[in-house]
């Protein structure tokens, strides 16, 4: 008997009202991801890919379709009971990091457990920033740290949780060849020692080929 997949979506479609008319953005996408996979959702702007992204992580709802995360249906579930099933099972690294800019870098990685209510695990905080490489750098607020250290910052806060499923939308948009490069061995080392299943955005061809499965998008279908 197979294991229940980690994430398990079926004809998910995701219309929004416009002065217009409807404008439907995503159509009736279908795929399943064993838990440790990695799948990399590729195609060109404005194909849905971010709107996939938002569905699967329980950040929006669906028009129509479903999403089960962690064995857990989202759509009967509220916002606040999304939240909730965020806050146990996944973690984010966005393409504009998403720091608090009045908080230092390990402040910054511990929020995810403030909201969970968890505390006194500034241990496992600082040994997450110096995983990435930041471990001097705990006490520095993003305003002091380049835009890889922040990114750095993002990706420590995004496995402080222990995620199942670790979402990323252009993990490397904002950065340079160099530092991307970095960024991707970090994300993919992690993913591998903690074994995280990996859903990634990218526009990157090179980074979408280190996925073991790709679903490519195209005006809100999927067409590969």
């Amino acid at each position: 008997m197979s294991a229940q997949p980690i994430l398990k979506v079926q004809r998910l479609t995701k219309t929004y009202r416009t002065a217009a008319g409807p404008l439907t953005v995503l159509h009736e996408v279908s795929f399943e991801l064993e838990a440790g996979a990695s799948l990399a959702v590729v195609g060109p702007s404005g194909s849905g890919k971010t709107t996939l992204l938002g569905l699967c992580a329980g950040l929006d709802g669906a028009t129509t379709g479903s999403v089960a995360l962690a064995g857990e249906a989202l759509e009967p579930l509220n916002e606040d009971g999304r939240a909730r099933v965020r806050n146990e099972h996944v973690g984010f690294v966005f393409q504009n990091f998403q720091l608090i800019p009045t908080l230092t870098a390990r402040e910054n990685v511990l929020v995810p457990l403030e909201l969970r209510g968890e505390g006194g695990r500034e241990a496992e905080a600082q040994a997450l920033l110096t995983r990435v490489g930041l471990g001097e750098r705990g006490d520095h607020y993003p305003v002091q740290l380049s835009g890889g250290e922040q990114q750095r910052v993002a990706l420590a806060r995004a496995f402080i949780n222990r995620p199942k499923i670790l979402f990323c939308d252009e993990p490397t948009g904002n950065l340079d060849a160099e530092t991307a490069h970095a960024m991707v061995e970090l994300i993919f080392g992690l993913n591998r020692e903690r074994g995280t299943t990996l859903v990634l955005v990218t526009h990157d061809p090179e980074l979408a080929k280190l996925c073991g499965r790709v679903l490519r998008l195209r005006g809100g279908a999927v067409v590969a």
